[in-house]
């Protein structure tokens, strides 16, 4: 198969905030603890200033991309995991245990997120584990929608019947036979959902909703809208932290955009 140039440029960004969120001490010029004079300007000191607490804003936002890429690819990998498992149960089985789980799906699904993930996130405390276990069980939906339709479409395949005949266990068919035909249906859904974790993320943190003890990029752009960073023009404290949001996202949709208008392109072959 032909390697698909279009991956080059979201591939790389994304590559370069894993590294950086991998190992940030490598980047960071200081600590996250150590502390200096309170809103200075950019400086060759200090190349995006200080905060409110008199930390450097360059160290923070390199930090922030740890927890950031965190909540978002830990909540896509729960929500891919429960989607998954939901879909390849309703479509393989049928009958009642798929309009069991398809109705639960259906409830899911009309469910407002935005002010839910709020009340949770309230009620159970400001925790990093809170937002990825909230934002991934409420995520799942669509693809569980996407695995069953393709499992049912499958699931009448002439090596299917074989596995069948053969007495294979219905686990070994769908995690050994059919999940392997569907991965690349749940790969563009993965990275969306990661997309629009981070999204999340960063508005319950403007929020306030974030534990203030982990930095986020969301966090930064919080801590910049209480302690006046907006009122003092320091754009330097949170423009940084919401173009790197904003590209992150741009670049793991653009995976996903690409990806699936490549199996559109095999398929059409």
């Amino acid at each position: 198969m032909k390697f698909d140039r279009r991956y080059i440029l979201p591939g790389l960004l994304i590559l370069i905030f894993l590294i950086v969120a991998i190992f940030p001490g490598m980047f960071a010029p200081y600590s996250i603890s150590d502390r200096t004079a309170t809103y200075q300007a950019p400086s060759a000191e200090h190349l995006l200033g200080t905060d409110n607490m008199g930390k450097d804003i360059f160290s923070l936002l390199i930090y922030a991309a740890r927890w950031t890429l965190t909540i978002g690819f830990a909540s896509g990998l729960l929500a891919v995991c429960v989607g998954t498992g939901f879909g390849l149960l309703a479509g393989w089985r049928r009958g009642v245990l798929d309009e069991f789980l398809m109705g639960t799906t259906d409830i899911v699904l009309i469910l407002p997120k935005i002010p839910l993930v709020i009340i949770l996130a309230a009620y159970l405390g400001p925790s990093p584990w809170v937002l990825i276990f909230v934002l991934g069980l409420l995520s799942w939906e669509s693809i569980a929608r996407v695995v069953r339709s393709k499992v049912i479409q499958i699931r009448s395949s002439e090596y299917i019947l074989a596995a069948r005949c053969l007495g294979f266990s219905d686990c070994r068919i769908m995690f050994k036979e059919i999940l392997p035909v569907v991965f690349p249906v749940i790969v563009p859904k993965f990275v969306l959902v990661t997309a629009a974790a981070m999204i999340s993320e960063a508005s319950l943190a403007f929020l306030g909703l974030s534990d203030p003890q982990t930095v986020s990029w969301g966090g930064m752009i919080s801590d910049a809208f209480t302690y006046s960073g907006f009122l003092r023009g320091m754009w330097y404290w949170w423009l940084p932290p919401a173009l790197c949001i904003i590209l992150g996202v741009l670049a793991i949709t653009s995976l996903a955009f690409i990806h699936e208008r490549g199996v559109r392109e095999v398929m059409q072959l």
